[in-house]
C-alpha cells in the first residue's frame, strides 16, 4: 500500500489562507497524514526540505509561487533524494502550474497527491536549478522589479503595467548562443530558455516545450527596428505573433555568452553572468501532475 504521508512547505504569506487550511483538512479527512511547515526568510525552504527528508517524508508539497516551487524542487534534487513533489500554486503568475494544468483551487491541487508522480526534467544554469524557465533581456527585469503590492491588486496584469512604465529603459543586449547544430549571435530584446512554456505572468515564450523530453526550448527575440512597438506586443500577450521573427531551437544544452553581461531570471531567482552553459537534467525530479498535462510528452 502506498504511504499517504506528506509535508507541505508553505510560503509565509499564505499562513493565514483559509482556502489552504480547508484544503489541508480535506486531504486529512481523505486519509492523508499531512504536516505543514511555514517559511519565514530566505533559506527556509531548503532547510525545511532537508528536515523533511531526514524525518522520512517521501512526498513534499510546495505551496507558493514559482519561486517557492523552484526553491523546493532545487533542494530536493540537490539533496540527492527521489522524494516526489506536489504543487500548490499560490503565487501571482503561477506560470509553471498554469502551463502544466495544475488546478489553482487548493483542494483540487492537493487532490493530485493521489496521482502517481512522473519523472520530469529540470534546467540547470551555473549550478542553479530551475523548473520553469530562464529568461533574459528586458522582460526579466520587468519580472524582477514588479512591486509586490501591484501584483496583489492586479495579478499578472501588473507585469504589463510595470513594462509600460519602463519603456524609457528599453535596450537590446548582444549575445552569442551555441548548442548542438545551433549557432546564433546578435542583438536581442528577450530570451527564454524553457523547460516550461510561459513566464512573466502568462507570456508563452516557449509554447511547445515539454518537461519529459530531456531538452530545453530556446526562444530568442532579435532586436527589431521598432523596439518599443515589439515590446508592447510581447508584454500584451502577443508573443505567438512574434514566432515568425523569433529564433527557436530545442537543445539538450546551450552555451550563452554576453560580453557586456546578461541578467537572467530563473523562476524568480536573479543570476548575472557573462558566460555560462544551461543544460537540461533529464528526469531529475518526480512531480505529481495531471495525467493529461500539456507539458507531458509521454502519456
Amino acid at each position: 500500500m502506498v504511504e499517504r504521508k506528506a509535508l507541505l512547505i508553505l510560503h509565509g504569506k499564505q499562513a493565514s489562507n483559509d482556502e489552504v487550511r480547508a484544503a489541508v483538512q480535506a486531504r486529512r479527512a481523505a486519509g492523508w497524514e499531512l504536516a505543514v511547515r511555514v517559511t519565514w526568510e530566505g533559506g527556509d525552504a531548503r532547510r525545511l526540505v532537508e528536515e523533511a527528508l531526514a524525518a522520512g517524508y517521501r512526498t513534499l508539497i510546495a505551496g507558493g509561487g514559482d519561486g517557492t516551487l523552484r526553491d523546493v524542487a532545487e533542494a530536493v534534487v540537490q539533496a540527492g533524494s527521489d522524494a516526489s513533489l506536489a504543487l500548490l500554486p499560490l503565487g501571482t503568475a503561477n506560470d509553471f502550474a498554469r502551463a502544466a494544468g495544475v488546478p489553482l483551487d487548493p483542494q483540487d491541487a492537493l487532490a493530485l497527491l493521489d496521482v502517481a508522480p512522473r519523472a520530469i526534467d529540470l534546467g540547470e544554469a551555473d549550478g542553479h536549478l530551475f523548473l520553469n524557465m530562464a529568461t533574459g533581456g528586458f522582460g526579466s527585469k520587468i519580472t524582477a522589479n514588479t512591486p509586490e503590492d501591484l501584483k496583489k491588486v492586479l495579478g499578472g496584469a501588473a507585469y504589463f503595467l510595470t513594462g509600460l512604465s519602463r519603456f524609457s529603459e528599453v535596450h537590446s543586449a548582444f549575445g552569442r548562443f551555441r548548442g548542438p547544430d545551433f549557432n546564433w549571435e546578435g542583438e536581442f530584446l528577450a530570451l527564454g530558455i524553457g523547460n516550461g512554456r510561459q513566464a512573466g505572468g502568462g507570456h508563452p515564450l516557449c509554447p511547445q516545450a515539454t518537461v519529459d523530453d530531456g531538452l530545453l526550448d530556446l526562444c530568442i527575440i532579435p532586436a527589431p527596428q521598432d523596439v518599443v512597438g515589439t515590446l508592447a506586443t510581447l508584454l500584451s500577450g502577443g508573443i505567438l505573433g512574434l514566432e515568425s521573427v523569433s529564433v527557436s531551437a530545442r537543445l539538450p544544452w546551450v552555451d550563452v555568452e554576453a560580453p557586456e553581461g546578461l541578467d537572467l531570471n530563473l523562476d524568480g531567482e536573479p543570476l548575472e553572468s557573462v558566460r555560462l552553459r544551461i543544460t537540461a537534467r533529464a528526469g531529475a525530479l518526480r512531480v505529481h501532475l495531471p495525467a493529461q498535462s500539456p507539458l507531458l510528452l509521454r502519456a
